[in-house]
């Protein structure tokens, strides 16, 4: 690809910096550390270019069953193509400066490093945005702000593994598949879950003759059904000490997201590349009764 010359310069941005290149290198980076790339349907991420593009997404539609008698006449269902639509209408941006003496005389690979840290500094934004429409759009709730059920272990507290087990339920309830089922949690229901007096520290509750979280791993193995992961990306609470969790199904919420644009320019007013880009997505939640939330109090000591 081809980089045309900022007006007044001579000296063209080093190789490491071609934007489909960077693009591409960043895109990568960021899939492999977002959540929400993990618990969301992306099947449509490849129909996207830009901000303002609109996917439409059918419906699965609802068969209805019948009870037949031998020579009776069946009349077919009429299925209908309902549509929900899904609009890139959310944006990031990033822009930074490479200086031309030190990308020459540094010891580290500049381009490596710049990948990683804006790739990461896009999947936080991301996942908080996108884990904020899931909450908004749960079918469930349990608890709020200030009236959360105190979790731990108690007289008077509520077991986490409960809370998996309820979390179930309400699934199973809404007909919600069995596979592809995950649970996020925040740092303070991921301690709680590795509590010496947590379930999960006995080997029995898997199955497997060990805990996943024996050697502090809560990422490995299926818990109630459920593949955990853990994130800071909750948005804090409006009242101190109390935190969310989010349980769903992959089928729940649809995102898209891209590297619309990355471009390398000369800073007029200094020996330096400008390296910048956009990153746009969309997300929808599909499936309401596929996401239950819950608000829960904590007490470290």
């Amino acid at each position: 690809m081809a980089i045309g010359t900022a007006n007044g310069y001579n000296n063209l941005p080093s190789g490491n910096w071609l934007p489909a290149i960077y693009s591409q290198k960043v895109q990568k980076f960021f899939r492999t550390a977002s959540v929400v790339e993990d618990i969301t349907n992306t099947d449509y991420a490849g129909e996207i270019e830009a901000y303002g593009d609109t996917v439409n997404i059918i419906k699965e539609p609802t068969i209805t069953v019948s009870s037949y008698n031998r020579g009776a006449q069946i009349a077919p269902q009429n299925l209908a193509d309902d549509q929900i639509q899904m609009v890139v209408d959310q944006a990031n941006a990033f822009a930074f400066k490479v200086d031309d003496i030190e990308e020459r005389q540094a010891h580290v690979n500049w381009e490596a490093l710049a990948t990683s840290s804006g790739a990461y500094a896009l999947k936080d934004e991301y996942d908080a945005n996108v884990i904020a429409a899931m909450l908004s759009g749960a079918g469930t709730t349990t608890g709020s702000d200030g009236s959360g059920a105190d979790v731990g272990f108690g007289t008077s507290e509520v077991d986490p593994m409960d809370i998996l087990a309820t979390a179930a339920k309400n699934l199973h309830g809404a007909d919600v598949p069995t596979d592809n089922r995950w649970f996020l949690a925040s740092p303070e229901f991921y301690e709680q879950l590795g509590n010496a007096s947590s379930k999960l520290m006995d080997a029995s509750v898997t199955g497997d003759g060990s805990s996943p979280l024996r050697n502090g791993s809560v990422l490995n193995g299926l818990v109630n059904g459920f593949k955990l992961y853990m994130t800071n990306n909750f948005a804090a609470s409006t009242t101190s000490n109390y935190y969310k969790v989010l349980f769903g199904h992959m089928s729940s919420t649809a995102t898209a997201n891209a590297i619309a644009k990355t471009e390398v320019v000369r800073d007029p007013d200094s020996f330096s590349d400008i390296v910048r880009g956009l990153h746009v997505f969309g997300r929808k939640v599909l499936r309401t009764e596929a996401l239950v939330k819950g608000t829960f109090t904590y007490d470290s000591d």
